[in-house]
């Protein structure tokens, strides 16, 4: 009987680990909204997070290749939309970054330089971090960056299970974008997927259950124009 309620207990835990993923599956310009993956490349791990900070999986998810992908026109300073199949379900930062492909997005394993565009970091003006646990995300193209096409990459770094006894998530899509109207003027830090990542960042090891009072998202500061 005791073995029984501890494979019950156990086969709960899974199956409330599974229903708590989560996907970024559809893009909007402006008010517009496109059919989920049409623009954004199809992973092959269901709504499952990344989790090996060495891995290429980082850049754009499992199995998310760009051929089968179309390539949507948008305009510098154009404003975009990333929503999910279900709002985002654990604690951490939402980081939007751009990779300038060197031909067609649609070719581009993401290989090359990211630069950060926006970070959605918790709030403590209230006393205790209020996290942007949406069902969608917005913001706009720099008006700054060049002409060209871009994987456009949206992640959720959930740090619910505090590292290292637990191991953060990334919940991580890519839309493939063709740029025009930008000034080019822009001169970003930039950073390597994998590598902009650390287990020594402590927006990373952060245990938002304990003395839990301010935080860094890692990787790159935002660009500015």
């Amino acid at each position: 009987m005791k073995s029984f309620a501890n494979l019950a207990v156990a086969a709960a835990l899974a199956a409330n680990g599974a229903s708590a993923h989560y996907i970024f599956q559809q893009l909007s310009l402006d008010a517009t909204e496109y059919a989920p993956f049409e623009y954004i490349r199809q992973n092959s791990n269901y709504n499952s997070p990344v989790t090996d900070l060495a891995s290429n999986d980082l850049r754009c998810n499992v199995g998310a290749e760009g051929a089968s992908t179309q390539t949507i026109d948008v305009k510098a300073g154009e404003a975009f939309t990333f929503t999910l199949d279900t709002p985002v379900y654990h604690q951490g930062p939402i980081s939007i970054y751009m990779s300038k492909a060197p031909g067609a997005a649609a070719d581009y394993d993401g290989s090359g330089e990211w630069f950060k565009i926006k970070d959605f970091a918790p709030d403590f003006s209230g006393g205790e971090a209020k996290w942007d646990m949406s069902g969608s995300y917005s913001y706009t193209i720099p008006s700054c960056i060049e002409d060209g096409e871009y994987l456009l990459r949206i992640q959720s770094l959930a740090i619910h299970n505090p590292y290292p006894g637990g191991t953060p998530q990334f919940y991580i899509s890519c839309a493939q974008v063709k740029v025009s109207g930008g000034s080019g003027s822009y001169n970003p830090t930039t950073a390597l997927i994998p590598g902009a990542f650390k287990e020594t960042d402590p927006g990373y090891t952060a245990n938002i259950y304990s003395d839990f009072h301010s935080y860094t998202v890692p990787g790159p500061e935002p660009m500015t124009c």
